[in-house]
């Protein structure tokens, strides 16, 4: 008998294990692929690692969350400097003073710009949507440069369709910082003997079976142990009996070389041109020294369920997918006392690394307290 069945071996399921294990509790974890790690499973190639489902770069501006991870890992000084390709030409991304002045040459400082993108923008008092929130904020030149045709892309709807919060996400700057993730007094790099590492650590001494699907035969697993905690896509737990629930999905396609394709760790394509979102190189997450490239083209796709191959990304947070969400979290809370739901698709939001972490770290403490 255990004290805790942990359904998921990412992020948000290692850590509860690890915390349960660390206060004595017996623990078994079923992951459903062939690795633990989740989405941040890395791969050891050459001597950098391979982001099996896309970059990951570990940021966070709360110490003691950069406190508690590397307690499973040392990091690298990675910081990331996106670049985009678009009309035959490379722009600096997140845009910032530098990519303001390369299209607007004659704009050289902060004020400039600010006054440059109010001319560009449109007045829109209460935005309701992405696409009024971009044309607000920084105008309709940048808005078409850079993010309606990857918006299109990245979530397979028209931007008008998109919720504002999803538009709150993007960086915009007026000073020549170019890094991706700026916060006061932030933490950010790659662990330098790659992710998977860190998930060894967490469910080291714990039981685990691969290649296990919980929902096949739950009701015999569940007889295992006291409590459930559920990492996978809380629509699929319940059989989809409010609706399913909407996401988007990502194919990879990775190839290797000697040649250097884009002379950074990211290149996003925002144009509808291309089928790819971006690409990534992996070998520039780290100080590699090797002359052979791990190069992936990155593709984003509606999530098709039926699919055994595919996994859930990204939610997509609007109105209608909210309300059929809520339904099923009440109908969880209320009916099922020893199942708890957490983690990016058990409360369907997207969570970065540092927020999988607190939130994991939270049910731990109103559990364990």
């Amino acid at each position: 008998m255990y004290d805790y069945l942990v359904v998921g071996a990412g992020l948000f399921g290692s850590i509860f294990a690890f915390e349960a294990n660390k206060l004595g509790k017996k623990v078994l974890v079923l992951e459903n692929r062939n690795h633990i790690g989740g989405n941040c499973y890395s791969e050891p190639y050459e001597d950098y690692h391979i982001h099996k489902y896309g970059p990951h770069i570990f940021h966070t501006n709360k110490k003691h969350i950069w406190d508690y991870i590397n307690q499973f890992a040392s990091f690298n000084n990675f910081t990331l400097r996106n670049k985009a390709f678009v009309n035959g030409k490379i722009y600096s991304l997140p845009i910032n003073l530098s990519t303001i002045h390369q299209i607007w040459p004659d704009v050289k400082n902060p004020k400039m710009a600010q006054e440059m993108l109010k001319k560009d923008s449109i007045k829109i008092d209460n935005p309701q949507n992405f696409e009024e929130y971009c044309l607000s904020t920084m105008g309709k030149t940048l808005y078409e440069m850079f993010f309606y045709g990857y918006t299109k892309k990245q979530w397979g709807r028209d931007p008008e369709t998109l919720p504002v919060s999803i538009a709150k996400r993007i960086p915009l700057r007026y000073s020549f910082d170019d890094r991706y993730y700026h916060d006061d007094y932030i933490y950010e790099g790659i662990p330098i003997n790659g992710y998977t590492a860190i998930f060894e650590k967490l469910l080291e001494n714990i039981d685990i079976e691969l290649r296990c699907d919980y929902l096949k035969d739950k009701e015999e697993f569940d007889k295992l142990a006291k409590k459930t905690i559920y990492t996978g896509s809380i629509d699929r737990y319940f059989n989809y009996m409010f609706g399913d629930l909407e996401y988007r999905t990502l194919k990879h396609n990775t190839v290797f070389t000697k040649e250097d394709l884009c002379g950074t760790a990211l290149m996003t394509y925002p144009s509808l041109i291309y089928s790819h979102t971006r690409i990534i190189s992996h070998n520039y997450f780290t100080n590699s020294k090797s002359n052979n490239k791990a190069i992936t083209w990155e593709y984003s796709k509606t999530y098709e369920k039926k699919s055994s191959s595919e996994d859930p990304y990204y939610p997509i947070n609007d109105e209608i997918n909210n309300n059929i969400y809520k339904k099923y979290k009440d109908f969880a809370d209320t009916n099922f006392p020893n199942l708890l739901i957490g983690g990016r698709l058990g409360d369907y939001k997207y969570y970065d690394m540092d927020a999988t972490i607190d939130k994991a770290l939270a049910l731990c403490l109103k559990e364990f307290s």
